[in-house]
């Protein structure tokens, strides 16, 4: 910074002043020291500037992994916020474990982050709390956690399962399976609730699977179903990884949709449209699930509120008809 001050002809407070935008500085000497900056390539210490009390310019993330599409879909839409706010964002991963969520969410503090978005580890483990992080904000975004005093954004999970599944219904299905990971998991849970709420009201028994965590376990599993004498008729899965796994076991046993078995799944992604046939699915909205979380914290970050009681937003989803449920429109059919 005194290199810079001396190359423009002003003080360091000068350079300070240009940088902060917090004080008005002549055109003329901002730009006599915006040229001394990139001449001499210059940048900023931002950590340094955090221990100063200044902004560091930076947000945090955490989300259980990246390899699942819907948490990829959801982090981009968190990285495009924080940039049209001028900020860089920190991402990490919890793999679902709550202590490593809990030393990574440290690590954030310990790096002056200004806030922190977080998807977290199971809800009934995750020790994400308004205590952790004091006065720097943080939204919960996708699955709540127990403190009431941190926002959380979320979407109809249990009311976009059960109608999809009435949806299976009123194409005559009566043995329909739910396929889904660890009911530990709030999301899968909810779907499952909604599911099963499908189910009683219209007087049908239920047929869960958790543990679609690999292609073999749910091979394994729907052949053991299809080979039963009241093997479903349907099936409806709880997430994208469910979805992939339940597919791939579908095409190794040489089973056909809809005619073999109809199919339902929760969370679109990119090729459910070019698939043969194409895939039938509840839409959640993670762009703009990630959008809103996102937004939420730069305005407690402007604000400068810590709130007692956190914002709850629950997002809708929607229903995309395709052809694997059995309909037989040519272009999707998008419910509300």
């Amino acid at each position: 910074m005194s290199d810079v001050a001396r190359l423009a002809g002003v003080g360091t407070m000068t350079v300070s002043r240009v940088l902060s935008g917090t004080v008005p500085v002549s055109a003329e000497t901002a730009k006599r020291v915006h040229t001394a900056i990139d001449q001499l390539q210059y940048r900023p210490n931002e950590l340094a500037r955090a221990f100063r009390g200044q902004k560091s310019r930076t947000i945090g993330l955490i989300i259980p992994y990246l390899y699942d599409p819907f948490f990829a879909n959801c982090a981009h839409a968190v990285t495009t916020v924080a940039k049209e706010h001028g900020y860089s964002v920190i991402i990490t991963t919890s793999n679902e474990d709550p202590d490593t969520e809990y030393a990574e969410a440290e690590q954030m503090l310990q790096r002056h982050v200004d806030g922190l978005v977080a998807i977290p580890a199971r809800i009934r483990e995750s020790r994400i709390s308004r205590s952790l992080f004091g006065k720097t904000p943080v939204v919960i975004f996708d699955r709540p956690v127990s403190d009431p005093a941190l926002d959380v954004v979320l979407v109809q999970n249990s009311a976009g399962s059960r109608r999809a599944v009435q949806h299976l219904i009123e194409h005559g299905h009566e043995r329909i399976a739910f396929m889904g990971l660890s009911r530990n998991l709030y999301t899968i849970n909810t779907r499952f609730l909604g599911y099963r709420r499908a189910l009683q009201d219209a007087g049908l028994q239920e047929d869960a699977f958790f543990g679609c965590d690999s292609e073999q376990n749910t091979l394994r599993v729907i052949e053991e179903k299809l080979r039963g004498s009241n093997s479903p008729t349907a099936i409806f899965t709880s997430n994208t990884l469910a979805t992939r796994y339940v597919l791939s076991a579908l095409v190794h046993l040489g089973v056909k949709m809809p005619n073999d078995i109809a199919f339902v799944g929760f969370d679109d992604f990119d090729m459910a449209e070019f698939t043969s046939p194409s895939l039938t699915v509840v839409r959640q909205p993670a762009l703009e699930m990630g959008r809103v979380a996102t937004s939420l914290l730069f305005d407690r970050i402007a604000r400068g509120e810590i709130p007692q009681t956190g914002n709850r937003i629950v997002l809708p989803v929607e229903i995309v008809l395709r052809r694997s449920c059995g309909c037989k429109h040519r272009t999707p059919v998008v419910i509300h």
